[in-house]
């Protein structure tokens, strides 16, 4: 892969922490690596961070790769597939647009050698986890480049089946809002008590994390952990009372369902129109 030239569709975050991971894990050169998106200063930031080549022209940041991430907001995909004219035969797509089906992106740019990745926050320190699937048109090298590239993010997880890339962009890839949500809720509880947010936010974030270093020690079930500190008539066994009284695991199971019909609808939206060849 380190000879191989990558254009990113899109230069937003998620682009700059594939970026990042590819030159710090050094498999590739900066001066391999393309990203076109429509603000000049944020191309202009990435060459001066990374070394890579920006462009505004999508087309011109594809005519030379031989893979193309496709790297923008679900939204914007339809415009950016009926934009791009250029892309080669001979290079392969990954996508990590949330919800866009393999086929949309394979008709749109005549091209079936697709992979679509959901990746997620976390990967922009190298933290995040991908679940990713392939058409049958991927070749095999080209799986092992995805995997090289996703790897680079932190830890990735190949599927047969692209229906559970909406599976995992509720769970996995919509996970850390739900996160960062529970940790404010218990930062602001914090405060309400009493403590400075510095402190509570000291106090969360360790408990946080340090459960979760505990979980993956110990390597039981959840349900085992929650009773080990669960006394009875304890000051647990009182909050979680209040959880479950409050309904907090239907509210959970119902958001990351709600997520997940939500990647479903906006595989729909917004058909592609691909233009009819002239026959004369």
């Amino acid at each position: 892969m380190f000879e191989k030239k990558v254009a990113f569709i899109g230069s937003g975050a998620m682009a700059e922490a594939m970026i990042a991971g590819l030159l710090r894990q050094k498999l590739a050169r900066p001066k391999n690596l393309l990203a076109s998106g429509p603000r000049a200063e944020r191309g202009l930031h990435l060459q001066e961070k990374y070394g890579i080549q920006p462009f505004t022209d999508n087309n011109a940041a594809v005519s030379t790769a031989e893979l193309i991430v496709l790297s923008v907001k679900p939204q914007r995909l339809s415009g950016v597939l009926n934009e791009l004219k250029d892309v080669s035969r001979e290079a392969f797509i990954l996508s990590v647009v949330a919800g866009a089906p393999i086929q949309k992106i394979a008709l749109a740019l005549k091209n079936a050698a697709v992979v679509r990745a959901m990746p997620n926050t976390p990967a922009q320190i190298g933290e995040g986890i991908t679940v990713w699937a392939a058409s049958p048109d991927v070749s095999t090298m080209q799986k092992e480049i995805a995997r090289n590239l996703l790897g680079a993010l932190g830890e990735e997880i190949f599927v047969e089946d692209e229906n559970y890339l909406d599976m995992a962009t509720a769970l996995s890839g919509t996970g850390p809002a739900y996160v960062f949500l529970f940790l404010e809720a218990l930062v602001d509880a914090g405060v309400h008590m009493g403590f400075s947010r510095r402190i509570a936010e000291r106090l969360v974030v360790k408990t946080l994390t340090g459960s979760i270093a505990y979980y993956q020690n110990i390597q039981t079930h959840p349900a085992a952990l929650r009773n080990q500190v669960t006394s009875p008539g304890g000051t647990s066994a009182e909050a979680l009372y209040y959880l479950e009284k409050a309904g907090f695991r239907t509210a959970i199971s119902r958001a990351i369902w709600a997520a997940y019909q939500r990647s479903l609808e906006l595989g729909k939206e917004t058909p592609v129109h691909i233009p009819e060849t002239n026959q004369e």
